[in-house]
């Protein structure tokens, strides 16, 4: 049965959110849900996870999964809010564990934060099966962009996260704690070794000018024009460009909110004394 896809746009984080079901009436995963986030307030609202739950209750879905493709670095996940709300067990690559040791040290959390992957109801590893009601579904590790980074493939439908983008736009930078150019080339080569007309769903668009955001794609597509990692550029290459661009890249906007939430599953840090969660931003350590 081939997959069928919601796709929503939040043009604030340039995130794009799924609904993969298996039919009107059936079940259904969310993929790398939005949490609205003002960093000048410092205030969360839920507007665009609201859209997901509207359309998973105008559908009648069931949800038996909300996935993570890895741990976000500009935008936060509304996953704890969806199960609250639908329900589902919130799942992520297994490598988390790595990211959560180093960003415990860096965020110097609580020492109750736990880095074994506890905060999830799911850890995938490469390779791991499972089903969305009638569709059959398996997690492909892509590390490169992080150490954690998961594909999920429902059919012949693959939610590739941040490993590439639209062909025009090319590839995930390398340059965060854990990442690795040469692994990133791996991981890309591993989904461009799936049947050319499989479909490819991003995590994020950046549009060149005059584009709309798109979000979906073949194989072929990305094989034959891909701006990075097209059929003929050699790891060496792919390397070498990657590196000397990621030194010229600013921080995302909300990579120090982002990653302390998405480390935990989405939830916000443990309220202090006076009823309120904080986020902390290290100074000179990034």
């Amino acid at each position: 049965m081939q997959a069928q896809v919601k796709a929503f746009f939040d043009p604030a984080t340039w995130t794009v959110s799924y609904v993969v079901f298996d039919a009107p009436g059936g079940h259904c995963a969310l993929v790398d849900s939005v949490l609205d986030y003002d960093p000048k307030s410092g205030r969360t609202r839920t507007d665009s996870a609201d859209q997901l739950i509207a359309f998973v209750r105008e559908q009648n879905l069931m949800v038996d999964w909300i996935l993570e493709t890895h741990a976000h670095a500009d935008h936060l996940s509304a996953a704890p809010y969806l199960r609250k709300h639908l329900g589902g067990k919130i799942a992520i690559g297994g490598k988390i564990t790595q990211v959560q040791n180093v960003f415990k040290g860096i965020f110097h959390l609580e020492p109750e934060f736990a880095t074994n992957g506890s905060q999830f109801d799911h850890l995938f590893e490469d390779g791991d099966t499972f089903a969305i009601g009638t569709l059959q579904a398996q997690a492909l590790s892509v590390p490169g962009h992080t150490p954690a980074c998961m594909a999920y493939q429902v059919g012949d439908a693959v939610f590739v996260g941040d490993t590439l983008f639209m062909p025009d736009v090319g590839t995930a930078r390398c340059d965060f704690p854990g990442g690795n150019a040469h692994t990133l080339y791996q991981s890309v080569r591993k989904l461009l070794s799936l049947p050319p007309e499989t479909r490819l769903f991003m995590c994020h668009d950046y549009p060149p000018e005059g584009r709309e955001a798109q979000w979906e794609c073949t194989v072929a597509d990305q094989r034959a024009r891909n701006i990075h990692v097209h059929d003929g550029v050699s790891e060496a290459a792919f390397v070498a460009m990657r590196t000397k661009r990621d030194a010229g890249l600013a921080m995302p906007v909300l990579i120090l909110p982002s990653v302390q939430v998405n480390i935990r599953a989405g939830e916000l840090p443990p309220p202090e004394a006076n009823g309120v969660s904080y986020l902390k931003i290290p100074l000179n350590a990034l």
